[in-house]
């Protein structure tokens, strides 16, 4: 056989080797950093240590989570856009990661095309509730409220752009009802002047309402996540109420950089789904206000689309989108 012919047949047979199976075979071989945009302590810092626990035991390699906070979560989510596509920089993604998307054209990365998407890890639900002078006791009785004196209900958010802000906005969009956004810093004052019945409504973190609704304090409506969650079983959702396909609560993921073999990204896949199926960690996220998640790559990428386009909606009606 001619030399150039060998030499021909030798790159072909190169190309195509399983080399990307070979490559998860032995994935991985050193520490994974696994990179998180909120600071220690945050949520996405408790979901990335108790779901990362697990799966540094079954890798047999540590999963070390480092923080880089800042701009919502972009600063973070720029690093391991740019990171090599090896598998060894992961990246804690959330729904802050696709509002910001969502809405600001500007972002030094895209999240559609940067990333690979691994699986959901968990979710915060959100509760919509209101103050009990407000006198409605259901989804029903607040839309028809809400219609009978528009621009006149306020309701809290924890700022500008946020879940609970474009949730709350996509709530109006879809009830054709006209609410008045009064933003906060953070949840704290935001709740406070709910219990203070200075504004009427607000879509917050079912761990932080939940216990003012026990306490007689504060009304649930309903819950904004498609299936009832753990921590509010008897509340129905805004699904439930009259606003099929309603979803919205505030989820973490596990993201790898674009391009990474798929089949290392399955092998994460696996590993991150088996961990949230372990009793122990299910129950450590639950007390800490968290539901587990857990889907296909491909599940994952198609809601990831899907949230881009309704949180686009939600913040063209709140004239957020730039």
């Amino acid at each position: 056989m001619p030399r150039f012919a060998l030499l021909g047949l030798t790159l072909a047979l190169i190309l195509i080797a399983p080399v990307p199976q070979a490559l998860a075979d032995d994935y991985p071989s050193r520490p994974i950093r696994l990179i998180i945009g909120f600071p220690p302590g945050s949520a996405a810092d408790i979901t990335a240590r108790v779901v990362g626990d697990v799966m540094s035991q079954t890798l047999g390699q540590q999963v070390v989570v480092e923080a880089r906070p800042g701009a919502g979560s972009s600063i973070a989510a720029e690093f391991v856009a740019r990171a090599p596509a090896d598998g060894y920089t992961l990246f804690i993604g959330t729904s802050s990661n696709v509002t910001n998307a969502a809405i600001n054209s500007n972002l030094r990365f895209d999240l559609a095309k940067d990333f690979a998407p691994i699986t959901p890890l968990t979710s915060l639900p959100l509760i919509l509730a209101v103050h009990p002078s407000l006198g409605v006791s259901s989804v029903k009785e607040l839309i028809a409220l809400a219609k009978s004196k528009p621009g006149e209900l306020t309701y809290a958010s924890v700022g500008p752009g946020t879940v609970p802000h474009l949730s709350t906005e996509l709530f109006a969009l879809r009830t054709h009802t006209k609410l008045v956004h009064v933003p906060y810093q953070g949840s704290p004052p935001a709740v406070t002047d709910l219990l203070g019945g200075r504004v009427s409504i607000m879509l917050g973190v079912a761990s932080t309402i939940m216990p003012h609704v026990e306490a007689g304090k504060l009304k649930a409506l309903a819950s904004g996540s498609l299936k009832r969650p753990q921590i509010a079983p008897n509340i129905p959702t805004i699904a439930e109420s009259g606003l099929p396909d309603f979803d919205a609560g505030v989820w973490f993921g596990l993201l790898a950089p674009a391009g990474t073999p798929r089949p290392v990204v399955d092998k994460l896949n696996a590993v991150a789904l088996g961990a949230l199926k372990a009793p122990d960690v299910v129950d450590k996220l639950r007390k800490s206000g968290f539901e587990p998640l857990g889907s296909s790559p491909d599940e994952f990428t198609k809601r990831i689309a899907s949230d881009l386009v309704k949180w686009g909606e939600a913040g063209k009606a709140a004239g957020l989108k730039k």
